[in-house]
């Protein structure tokens, strides 16, 4: 049987990736530069398409907010409804219905969080 052979070369022992000030100070005018030109790239695009469908700003990203946090609240509300509802799964078999009900409601939030932003993109309701 041959012994184990390391997929690092021993020449590359101790000729770690150098990290620290340098990399920082060599790296950091390209994001200066790059994050600021990506970020009005994106708010170009964002507002050409929100004019192409003939949506006012403040509606779409009321829209994207109403969207995220809604499913957010609801990820929050079923992790926290889902692990109480296994742990009175295993002590009490015959809840198990009981509990998918929680855990749908919970799973509402996000519903109304998608209805909002329907109203808001379409201009129901106002």
């Amino acid at each position: 049987m041959q012994p184990h052979r390391s997929l690092i070369a021993p020449e590359s022992v101790g000729t770690a990736v150098r990290t620290g000030p340098r990399t920082l100070a060599t790296s950091l005018p390209l994001v200066l530069v790059a994050v600021p030109e990506l970020a009005m790239a994106a708010a170009g695009a964002a507002e050409a398409t929100a004019e192409a469908a003939g949506v006012s700003m403040g509606a779409a990203i009321g829209a994207g907010l109403a969207v995220g946090l809604a499913a957010i609240g609801a990820g929050i509300a079923v992790g926290i409804a889902g692990a109480a509802a296994i742990g009175a799964i295993t002590e009490k078999p015959e809840v198990l219905g009981r509990t998918l009900i929680f855990i749908g409601l919970a799973e509402g939030i996000a519903i109304y969080g998608l209805i909002v932003a329907f109203m808001l993109l379409t201009g129901f309701g106002g």
